[in-house]
């Protein structure tokens, strides 16, 4: 894991701009700083580094790394790097470190812009070549690894953050005043669905995609893997042993690094699996971090401690503590460049800190399974509709009103056969924004949209999570958290094969017997202690509002209170009457942080 930075066209960067950039990249690659110049007919590049040395700790990996006049920076990991290596090998071609960095370069010299299809990772990397005098781009296919750029008219600047990009442009960049609208009325679920960030210059380069610079600054792009939802033929058995092999090969390579790992650990299914199949498969010295709050509707403290009891592996757990809540919150806001999207990523901002603290450099979390095999609660209200002419329909039905159908707190989802009438319906994602769009002295008005990608509904609902609402999301602020403590976060439920594998799976098979993540929970029986693995609550990495600040106190009120920039938004009034509210309902505990959120934002930029 790392930084990177760089610039492609006709300015020429002072040297001073260049180390003022890296010491700002200092975060994200503590070990190791440097960077390339290259000029070619009157076109300059810039590719600038910063290394968190995870892999072959020797400088000889150091980057930025050249091989045949194609000089790479890279960010991220190359998981198969060692079976790409070997087939290097069976070619004649014997590699001079043990890095992923090397098989990298190495593929792209021998398949272009193909390499990346071989790769099973998560990256942002850029490879200028001096033989065709082109910049490759390239993010991989989840967008675990960020890649900002912004196109001025002198060329092209990209890099791993914000702020890199401002330091090396030495440009004043502009709030995108309908970004920070949007986040405040429709939430976090609404910031992926658009080519926009929280500044009007700055673009991200998209998931499985390669940008193409060519030497006249021209620019190309191409979407090199697409996610399909194609149901194949195979028994409920099968379904569960391909996805249990695929898993357990996942996490394997996903523990390969020359550093420790750290794993985070919650009360839910997802976390817990990996972190027993890391110790029980891979007889992996296990380490674990826990966040625990005192507030009975978010406390998984029985659960974790079933797993440690289970795995006898080291924890740390982390409280919430409610003071410095302000400063805290400002200083992940101005290392994010952003608003901090949701409460469990100031929360998940404590895990990081202490995993760093305790000298690990990698840590695993359980991203990505409730959009592989079914983790949220409409998703059953989805199932149901997808299997209202299955002849166990009635049995699939009782299954929900006895036990999930108990659970769901959601007005909406309340209703099981919610989408018989409107298969459209989607009120719940965006729950009460007209509300917060009353709120505003500003009109802002943005209905609730969802991309196609297939035709059945619950699985295009979940690819809109894996794509646009949900995951890039928690990638974004896992990134931005773990970085700020020189951390590396992988996701091993973001496999490419188990992700193909997991929606060839017939959907009748997701959800069984009352139970979400149904295949996931049978894949791991027997390797997941049964409390955790039958446990059927769906409580997700979270807190009440009112664990992180007392709105009681008057030099609490008066932060929120105190007039700025965001009352040129926000009606003062609005913001009274939410703070009286006992209990808050929760969408306006959201609305409350995401305010908090854009004040702090505002008087920062």
């Amino acid at each position: 894991m790392c930084g990177i930075a760089g610039y492609i066209g006709k300015k020429k960067i002072e040297t001073s701009v260049l180390h003022r950039t890296l010491s700002i990249m200092k975060n994200r690659g503590p070990d190791h700083q440097d960077y390339r110049y290259i000029e070619k007919n009157g076109i300059r590049i810039y590719l600038i580094h910063s290394r968190l040395s995870i892999i072959d700790l020797e400088k000889r990996s150091n980057q930025p790394y050249t091989l045949d006049d194609c000089t790479l920076i890279f960010n991220g990991e190359i998981y198969n790097y060692i079976e790409l290596r070997g087939e290097l090998k069976k070619q004649g071609i014997e590699c001079i470190t043990t890095s992923d960095t090397e098989v990298l370069l190495r593929y792209y010299l021998s398949h272009g812009e193909d390499c990346v299809k071989y790769f099973e990772g998560m990256w942002s990397f850029a490879i200028y070549d001096s033989r065709t005098n082109i910049l490759f781009l390239s993010r991989d296919r989840f967008a675990e690894k960020p890649l900002y750029y912004y196109q001025s008219e002198d060329g092209l600047y990209f890099g791993s953050e914000v702020k890199f990009i401002k330091s090396l442009s030495s440009k004043t960049l502009t709030i995108n005043q309908k970004h920070l609208l949007r986040y405040l009325v429709n939430g976090y679920k609404s910031l992926f669905k658009v080519d926009e960030t929280f500044f009007k210059e700055i673009r991200e380069v998209p998931y499985a995609t390669n940008l193409i610079i060519n030497h006249d600054l021209s620019a190309r792009t191409i979407r090199y893997w697409n996610l399909s939802s194609t149901p194949k033929k195979m028994t409920l058995d099968e379904a569960i042993q391909g996805f249990r092999e695929i898993l357990l090969e996942s996490i394997k390579i996903r523990l390969r690094a020359d550093v420790p790992l750290a794993f985070c650990l919650s009360g839910g299914v997802d976390s817990a699996a990996i972190v027993s199949i890391a110790a029980k498969y891979s007889n992996y010295d296990v380490s674990t971090f826990s966040i625990v709050d005192s507030d009975e509707r978010y406390n998984e403290l029985d659960n974790i401690q079933a797993t440690l009891s289970d795995l006898e592996c080291k924890n740390t757990i982390i409280h919430i503590p409610t003071d410095r809540f302000h400063e805290r919150l400002t200083d992940l806001i101005k290392y994010h460049d952003a608003p901090v999207y949701t409460i469990s990523y100031y929360i998940h901002s404590l895990l990081s800190e202490s995993i760093s603290q305790q000298g690990y450099k990698v840590v695993c979390s359980g991203t990505g399974a409730d959009e592989l095999v079914t983790g949220y609660y409409d998703h059953y209200n989805l199932y149901l509709y997808e299997m209202r002419n299955h002849p166990e329909y009635e049995k699939f039905l009782n299954d929900w009103n006895e036990n999930t159908g108990k659970m769901v707190r959601n007005p909406y989802l309340q209703n099981p056969e919610l989408y018989f009438d409107d298969p459209g319906f989607r009120d719940f994602v965006y729950l009460n924004n007209e509300v917060f769009a009353g709120f505003l002295k500003v009109e802002f008005n943005e209905c609730f949209t969802e991309s196609y990608f297939c035709d059945n509904l619950l699985r295009n609902r979940m690819m809109n999570e894996l794509f646009h609402e949900a995951v890039p999301v928690i990638l974004h602020e896992d990134d931005k958290n773990s970085m700020m403590y020189s951390v590396e976060n992988r996701s091993p439920y973001l496999d490419s094969k188990l992700c193909g594998f997991a929606y060839s799976i017939p959907v009748e098979y997701l959800i069984r017997d009352g139970y979400g993540k149904y295949i996931l929970r049978e894949a791991v029986k027997g390797i997941l202690n049964d409390k955790v693995r039958l446990d059927r609550r769906k409580i997700g990495f979270n807190a009440s509002i009112h664990s992180l600040i007392d709105f009681k106190r008057k030099e609490n009120r008066d932060l929120l209170l105190d007039g700025g920039l965001v009352y040129d938004y926000v009606k003062k009034e609005k913001v009274e009457e939410v703070l009286l509210m006992d209990p808050m309902p929760n969408s306006y505990s959201k609305f409350l942080f995401n305010f908090i959120n854009v004040k702090i934002f505002l008087e920062g930029n």
